[in-house]
């Protein structure tokens, strides 16, 4: 069977599958990172491939930047913003080796970026992306 990709999804389309995906996250986390931007560019910059040791660009499909919840502190002084970051080329070419759907990429990407802002062992993040509101994957 081929598969008849069309048109890439663009980083707004990108920002919008990611989005619809976070108002699907359980209420009572998604109260507590309503605050945190999600970011798509297409590549990680070159700080960050050198900083995480990645042997190409392609190699991260997203990041969460920040301190995550269990490590902060009321008495911290932040330096910088949490943020989460999806990289759009990086997702395409995942994607394009996988047998999922390009939402369903996105949305267990975001979904363990979201994790990394809590402090969720992989263990945790595999529990949230098999919530009944979160496994439902076709984005409308």
């Amino acid at each position: 069977m081929t598969r008849n990709f069309g048109k890439a999804p663009s980083r707004a389309d990108i920002a919008d599958i990611a989005a619809k995906a976070m108002a699907r996250i359980p209420h009572v986390l998604r109260d507590q990172i309503k605050d945190v931007p999600i970011l798509v560019e297409e590549f990680p910059d070159s700080e960050t491939v050198e900083a995480m040791g990645l042997e190409s660009d392609y190699d991260l499909l997203g990041l969460y930047q920040g301190v995550s919840l269990d490590q902060k502190s009321a008495f911290d002084i932040p330096d910088d913003i949490d943020r989460i970051i999806l990289y759009r080329r990086p997702l395409l070419d995942y994607w394009s080796d996988s047998e999922d759907s390009f939402e369903d990429v996105v949305i267990n990407t975001l979904i363990h970026e979201v994790g990394h802002h809590f402090g969720f062992s992989d263990a945790d993040m595999e529990h949230l992306e098999s919530v009944d509101e979160v496994k439902d994957s076709s984005v409308q």
